[in-house]
């Protein structure tokens, strides 16, 4: 049977990092295997992150999200069934950043998947920055997405945050909605990315998943609705500030994740990957040129209007 791994993590904690590293040290050990990316729209940015893996050995493959659970559901089945016989030895699934992991489960134990395919690992991101303050039902989605977890791996450490700070906060949040907590000395792997060993990723591939118990919160489909701006086009400084501006502005919404790709000169292109903790951008070479803006309660009609004239597509 083919095992399949989820890696899961909220908004911005650093999936697709992660699971480059990871699916290179799998490749390095003759395994054949394929990342299914799950995204909000069409054009899914994580997969162009990724580019560079394709080969014998590593698929890509792509699931388009964001019109309902019940048409995910249905595309993630479909798109494992029709894997079933490419004879890989393992799939990684990044779904988004807002993910019932439900369905994951439901679907595997769904029939004729549950007789080609058995669960490998659970894997959940942590982001040291980030988890101090997520609010209301931000909290439960976090809480949501780690409550499975065989390993959860602490991202964006620095000199300024203590790890163990960062575990304790999120078994806090495990608490309040009355899920189990992790043991800080065995379920957590808190370190830089740049120095894990091949004991670590030995460890994170066989370390399985949890039985979560908790009660559940509906999430309407639109609680945390997707904006896309298409051939955005503006130099860097402009850029930075605009994303910037929009995470401090209360009128725009409470934006947690703003990501993409924008041509900046003639010739030239960056990433931008953006939080409220901080704005990334970095050059990168893709024939993608979109900006896709995540959070709860956005103001469709006033982001628009700050995009107006940079981009020749807005949010419809």
């Amino acid at each position: 049977m083919v095992k399949i791994d989820l890696i899961t993590g909220f908004l911005g904690s650093g999936k697709t990092t992660f699971i480059r590293e990871y699916a290179k040290y799998l490749v390095s050990k003759g395994e054949r295997i394929c990342i299914i990316e799950n995204d909000y729209g069409a054009v899914n940015i994580d997969m162009v992150m990724l580019q560079e893996l394709l080969g014998d050995n590593c698929n890509l493959e792509m699931i388009v999200g964001g019109d309902g659970k019940e048409a995910h559901r249905r595309r993630f089945k479909t798109k494992l069934i029709s894997m079933g016989m490419s004879g890989y030895d393992r799939v990684l699934i990044e779904p988004s950043g807002i993910y019932d992991v439900d369905e994951f489960f439901d679907v595997l134990y769904d029939e004729p998947l549950d007789r080609w395919y058995e669960i490998g690992s659970v894997i959940s991101l942590v982001d040291a920055e980030a988890v101090f303050g997520l609010e209301g039902i931000e909290r439960y989605v976090f809480m949501s997405e780690i409550a499975s977890a065989g390993k959860l791996i602490v991202t964006k450490l620095s000199d300024s945050i203590n790890p163990v700070d960062v575990m304790n906060e999120a078994n806090k949040i495990m608490a309040e909605f009355g899920g189990k907590a992790f043991d800080i000395e065995k379920d957590f792997v808190a370190k830089n990315l740049t120095e894990y060993t091949d004991e670590d990723f030995e460890g994170l591939k066989s370390c399985g998943y949890r039985h979560a118990s908790y009660v559940k919160t509906p999430i309407e489909d639109k609680q945390f609705n997707p904006l896309f701006y298409f051939d955005v086009e503006m130099n860097e400084d402009e850029l930075k500030k605009l994303a910037t501006d929009l995470f401090a502005d209360e009128k725009a919404g409470h934006i947690i994740r703003i990501k993409g790709f924008v041509k900046t000169g003639e010739s030239s292109q960056v990433q931008i990957n953006a939080t409220e903790k901080g704005v990334i951008l970095s050059d990168i070479v893709s024939s993608r040129n979109v900006v896709i803006i995540i959070g709860e309660g956005l103001n469709k009609d006033y982001i628009n209007s700050i995009f107006e004239g940079k981009c020749s597509v807005v949010s419809l």
